[in-house]
């Protein structure tokens, strides 16, 4: 079976919001979606108790803001595996292939983690960069890609 680039497969899909309520401002180009936000489209799926999609004038480009406690952010990427991340807030912005997490920010990935105050991830470059605030460190856990078992020891002595 061929890889697919999800993440681009994924913008050529449909996207669906579900919420509780939501609000539009038409003049600003503002839509609100309020508590229990889901919004899904191809492998990415979005939960957060507020979502904010904002387009801009001339290139009509959204700009998605989640916020919850915490808002959360997950996709398939072009190898298969899945990204996961989680923070107070997430600025997806999908002409630029980008996502921002901050406020207590997680990026989930193969098992490995980096936590920080802000993390930037662009899905096309695969660049990550973690940032904390000013007594803050980020923290990283990597996961080791095949996990091999140690040999077992022989109950029988050699003599």
């Amino acid at each position: 079976m061929p890889v697919v680039n999800a993440e681009k497969f994924d913008v050529e899909q449909e996207i669906k919001i579900s919420s509780s309520r939501q609000a539009a401002d038409l003049k600003n180009k503002i839509f609100s979606y309020i508590d229990n936000v889901i919004i899904s489209q191809g492998t990415l799926k979005i939960h957060a108790e507020l979502v904010q999609v904002i387009t801009q004038d001339q290139s009509n480009n959204k700009i998605y803001i989640a916020k919850g406690s915490p808002a959360t952010f997950e996709q398939t990427l072009q190898d298969g595996s899945p990204i996961n991340l989680q923070a107070n807030e997430i600025r997806y912005e999908p002409a630029m292939n980008t996502v921002v997490i901050s406020g207590n920010a997680l990026l989930r990935q193969e098992g490995s983690e980096v936590s920080g105050s802000k993390i930037t991830y662009n899905f096309d470059t695969e660049y990550v960069n973690a940032e904390s605030l000013e007594n803050a460190k980020v923290e990283t856990v990597l996961q080791p890609k095949n996990k091999t078992e140690l040999p077992k020891k022989s109950k029988d002595k050699q003599e």
